[in-house]
């Protein structure tokens, strides 16, 4: 035997019991290989884990490689009277294996019907023989008629062999067709148990997928009061800044005005001290309105004393408006103060 092909994947049986779960025939992925038997010309698939055989599979017409999921594959094996899974880390590896078994599986289609031919070849051949040299008797040697009769009980115990031997052959593959049959509606049944299964998971993954879309509709709405809220945070710096630049501003005039209110007791006491002078000034005045009145009464009395005091009492008013001038030029000054 010659391997024509050799991958690796996860071997699995279905357990005998229920026929329905998967038993994990190797603990890790190991080496499964397609092998040529010259002297038999047969096929077969053969794996082995350390010193154990876990797949021993004779590839027949009847059999067929089933895809169940992009990475599983499985067939039935009548002769080993279970059903052989195969898990591969791709879907390309899946591909390959299943192309491979197709053209085994038609090579040993091939094999079959020339076997066939040659062995009904032989058979008619062996007749044809049988049947010409009993005429070449007959012809040469014209014998009794036991003669003639142990011949046609010959050739009709030959053919009744023939015969039984067809009929156990035929017997022999449809059992086998049987049992095929029922590992394919088995398979069948499981694979539309893996399907009703994949759906239900399909239906979980569309809910769940649903959920994600709405999910993220909900973020997209989320970042868009988060980019809303970050126009309004731009906002509320720039009004801080501008707060930030009033402040300044008014630190400012807050030590303009207290060095101001630093001036303020200096002009307090200046203040004071004019009032001072303006109450003085004030007392002047009045006294020398009492004087202007004493003066006049004076006057009146002597107008003697008057032209002599005219020219005193003139000069004597100049200098009384001029201070009243310099009173009033204070007061405005003042109440400009």
């Amino acid at each position: 035997e010659q391997p024509i092909f050799t991958t690796r994947a996860h071997v699995f049986q279905i357990d005998p019991s229920t026929k329905k779960n998967w038993v994990p025939a190797s603990k890790q992925a190991v080496t499964v290989s397609y092998f040529y038997d010259v002297t038999r010309n047969s096929y077969r698939i053969i794996s082995v884990d350390g010193a154990k055989v876990i797949i021993n599979s004779t590839i027949t017409p009847n059999m067929t490689f089933t895809k169940t999921s992009q990475k599983f594959g499985q067939w039935a094996d009548s002769r080993a009277n279970t059903v052989f899974g195969l898990g591969f880390s791709s879907e390309q590896q899946l591909t390959k294996f299943a192309e491979k078994f197709q053209e085994v599986k038609e090579a040993a289609r091939l094999a079959r019907d020339k076997s066939q031919e040659k062995i009904e070849t032989s058979s008619n051949h062996s007749q044809v023989s049988s049947i010409n040299g009993t005429d070449d008797e007959k012809a040469s040697h014209v014998g009794p008629a036991d003669a003639q009769l142990k011949s046609e009980n010959d050739k009709l115990k030959i053919a009744l062999t023939q015969s039984a031997a067809n009929v156990k052959k035929w017997e022999m593959e449809l059992q086998t067709l049987r049992e095929s049959n029922a590992r394919l509606t088995t398979a069948l049944q499981e694979s539309a148990a893996s399907l009703e299964q994949w759906k239900r998971q399909f239906s979980v993954c569309r809910d769940e997928n649903d959920r994600l879309r709405n999910k993220i509709d909900e973020l997209e709405e989320q970042c868009s009061e988060i980019n809303r809220e970050k126009e309004r945070n731009t906002q509320l710096k720039r009004r801080i800044e501008e707060l930030e630049s009033e402040l300044r501003e008014k630190e400012t005039e807050l030590k303009d005005l207290r060095k101001q209110s630093e001036i303020i007791p200096q002009l307090m006491s200046e203040c004071e001290y004019v009032s001072e002078k303006l109450e003085a000034a004030e007392r002047d005045n009045q006294n020398l309105e009492d004087k202007v009145r004493s003066l006049k009464t004076d006057i009146e009395e002597s107008k003697y004393r008057q032209r002599h005091l005219k020219v005193e009492l003139k000069s004597f008013l100049e200098v009384l408006d001029g201070k009243i001038d310099d009173l009033h030029d204070f007061r405005r000054g003042l109440s400009k103060l």
